[in-house]
């Protein structure tokens, strides 16, 4: 359909125009939170009704070598991955490399009703699950009337 002010077909030129901001945002997330490519640890974050749940996933790293804290609402992760050991029996190339080495730290902007206080970590199978608890002032609760 060509419009009769502009001589061109508006439709067009518009199918045009987003094919080729698809082609040029192609690959790129689709959400601020999902902006970090090489964040590492990965983690996911969960609430329940009396906590909430970080879960971090840290597979091959000594859990006496974490490092987690709590600072003004801010938890953090730390720590270093050792790059793998290969035996000196010839020249090593490496024509890919995906698993992060190095040190890291990971930091999870918690909720005002976490409780710096009540705090809960286990390493188990290559997770560290993190339980913050909720202040005891932040849960619902029930008033009775006089």
């Amino acid at each position: 359909m060509s419009s009769p002010y502009f001589g061109v077909d508006l439709f067009g030129e518009l199918d045009r125009l987003q094919r080729q901001m698809s082609s040029v945002f192609d690959g790129l997330p689709t959400s601020i939170r999902a902006s970090r490519f090489s964040a590492f640890p990965p983690v996911n974050v969960g609430t329940t009704e009396d906590t909430i749940e970080i879960v971090a996933f840290v597979p091959g790293i000594d859990p006496a070598k974490l490092d987690v804290s709590i600072d003004k609402g801010v938890l953090t992760i730390s720590g270093e991955r050792k790059a793998p050991v290969f035996e000196a029996n010839g020249e090593r190339r490496v024509y890919a490399q995906e698993r992060y080495n190095g040190n890291f730290r990971r930091v999870v902007e918690l909720p005002q009703q976490a409780d710096p206080d009540r705090v809960e970590a286990r390493y188990v199978n290559g997770c560290l699950s993190i339980s913050v608890h909720k202040q005891e002032a932040s849960k619902p609760r029930s008033i009775t009337i006089q």
